[in-house]
């Protein structure tokens, strides 16, 4: 008959590499380059996103935003965090855009003409631009 024992090679432990710990990690040092707290905090402020979504809304409707378009929204976008709002509607340049406040995300985005015949819900504020 057969044998069904199953059998484990033994194998040592050896320790862990070390070397990749000890590679140099290169550190920004804002007292080296002079930038301010400020200047810093700036940087890394959060801008809205679009989500797969509305980038596919924007696209097959044509619709396009600017750099003084992005600022606009990202300035409202501030605006109602600061006012507590989640979920809301910003209609801009005869656009409806649908936006996650909390996640700083544009949900869905149509052009005026559509946002006409549409109903919006669970939304808990609006901005018309």
């Amino acid at each position: 008959m057969s044998d069904s024992s199953i059998f484990f090679q033994s194998q040592p432990i050896l320790p862990a590499d070390t070397s990749a710990s000890k590679r140099s990690v290169p550190v920004h040092n804002t007292a080296i380059t002079g930038a301010s707290f400020a200047d810093i905090l700036s940087q890394t402020k959060q801008r809205v996103n679009f989500s797969n979504h509305a980038l596919q809304r924007l696209e097959s409707r044509q619709l396009n935003f600017n750099a003084q378009d992005m600022q606009k929204l990202n300035d409202t976008v501030d605006r109602m965090a600061q006012k507590g709002a989640r979920e809301s509607l910003i209609y801009m340049n005869d656009m409806a855009l649908v936006v996650s406040v909390t996640n700083r995300t544009v949900i869905t985005a149509m052009d005026g003409s559509s946002a006409k015949e549409n109903i919006f819900t669970n939304i808990d504020s609006a901005a018309i631009l």
